[in-house]
């Protein structure tokens, strides 16, 4: 096994509070989000080493646990940047330029859809709603939030990321 295999092996454990989270959801119905959801708040996504272990603990098909993470646009399977950009594109958001804000951010951090940038700071995902309406478009850097942008005020909130 090679170093960076065994790394990702040994961050893809679970910890104990999450095998107790596990141990106390898995016969309640429904509750397969609920425990994704504590997965992804662990690993900051859901790891396919993670999904696995989580098949094999409760007995569910890995296909169904991967057409509920596939489903849901909140739920990650690759590890996102370490400053995810998440742009709103709820309809206020949407009609004022939310994917605009979308294209200029990758344009400036030269990013495809779902990619990571090469230094593993920023990852860009577009979002449903973020609850800000009134200040349309808005755009989130972790708990930062950002209302009534213009593609032209990005370079200088990314920067400020960028030295962070």
């Amino acid at each position: 096994m090679s170093t960076a295999s065994a790394t990702l092996t040994r961050e893809m454990e679970f910890s104990k509070e999450l095998l107790a989270f596990i141990d106390e959801w898995k016969s309640k119905p429904g509750s397969l989000i609920t425990i994704l959801h504590k997965i992804q708040e662990t690993f900051g996504f859901i790891p396919r080493e993670a999904a696995e272990k989580l098949a094999r603990i409760t007995d569910i098909p890995l296909a169904r646990i991967y057409g509920v993470v596939t489903f849901y646009h909140f739920f990650k399977t690759t590890k996102p940047g370490k400053h995810r950009i998440s742009v709103c594109l709820g309809t206020a958001c949407y009609l004022k330029g939310g994917q605009d804000l979308i294209e200029e951010a990758r344009s400036i951090l030269s990013l495809d859809e779902g990619e990571v940038t090469a230094d593993g700071l920023f990852s860009i995902d577009p979002v449903r709603c973020v609850g800000c309406c009134g200040l349309a478009p808005v755009l989130t850097i972790g708990n930062d939030v950002y209302g009534k942008l213009t593609a032209e005020q990005l370079p200088d909130i990314i920067q400020k990321y960028r030295q962070a």
